[in-house]
């Protein structure tokens, strides 16, 4: 089964490994890709003084003023716009740009290597469990991503393209938090995660549900929820161990 190309995916009740990508399977950050794109392919004054215009919320953002998931949600909504205009085809160029120039060359191919040995390990107990690439990343880079380490599906964040023509708006809330977790939730339809991957706060709800929880080069509140639960901690990129052993 392919990856979702962004279509309202039902029910699969199935057991499921689910890893989240930027800061987990990847250390760049997605939207620094698509910015580069945009100021290369469609350029705009908007695009170039992005960064620039955004530096008081981003001061805000690092002294703790407004939430982290906020200001990422407003970050991708801003962002999208840069998009306006744009034919599908060539989102799904600037998709396959940001993921073959920017993510894939900064992959993390030991937490790869645990995410698909996992999913081989849930296939032996089920044959139908599935790989899931749950992002807030545009859907058509998850989907662009989830095609390099085999994942079945990609949750990400739409773009709302009608008529083949970008809005420069998003076609549903950002695939992020408890909003990633519902939908994961909602696709594994009772069946357990079994396994799940993050590296931020933002992924305490998705990992949470799984059976094995595992933090990538988690950031300082999520180290200190892993610690408190028991989870698994991967150092950037090396063998997962016990937070637990790692008091």
């Amino acid at each position: 089964m392919p990856a979702s190309d962004g279509v309202i995916l039902d029910p699969m009740g199935a057991p499921i490994v689910v890893s989240d990508m930027d800061g987990t399977l990847a250390t760049a950050e997605t939207w620094r890709g698509v910015l580069a794109w945009i100021r290369e392919h469609h350029p705009s004054p908007e695009a170039r003084r992005f960064v620039k215009v955004r530096l008081p919320a981003i001061v805000a953002a690092k002294a703790g003023l407004i939430g982290k998931e906020a200001f990422r949600a407003r970050w991708m909504r801003d962002e999208a716009r840069l998009l306006r205009g744009l034919t599908a085809a060539q989102v799904d160029e600037m998709a396959a740009w940001v993921v073959a120039e920017h993510l894939w060359p900064t992959r993390r191919e030991a937490v790869i290597a645990t995410v698909l040995a996992a999913v081989e390990q849930a296939q032996a107990t089920d044959p139908g469990s599935l790989l899931v690439l749950a992002s807030g990343a545009y859907q058509p880079i998850a989907d662009r991503f989830a095609r390099r380490i085999g994942a079945e599906v990609a949750l990400g964040t739409p773009l709302a393209i009608p008529n083949g023509v970008a809005t420069g708006e998003l076609e549903a809330p950002i695939q992020s938090g408890e909003q990633k977790a519902a939908a994961v939730r909602a696709l594994a339809a009772g069946a357990p995660v079994v396994a799940a991957f993050g590296d931020t706060e933002a992924d305490i709800p998705l990992l949470a549900m799984a059976v094995r929880a595992v933090a990538v080069a988690p950031d300082k509140r999520l180290r200190r929820e892993a610690a408190t639960r028991g989870w698994e901690i991967i150092e950037d990129g090396r063998s997962g161990r016990r937070a637990a052993e790692e008091r």
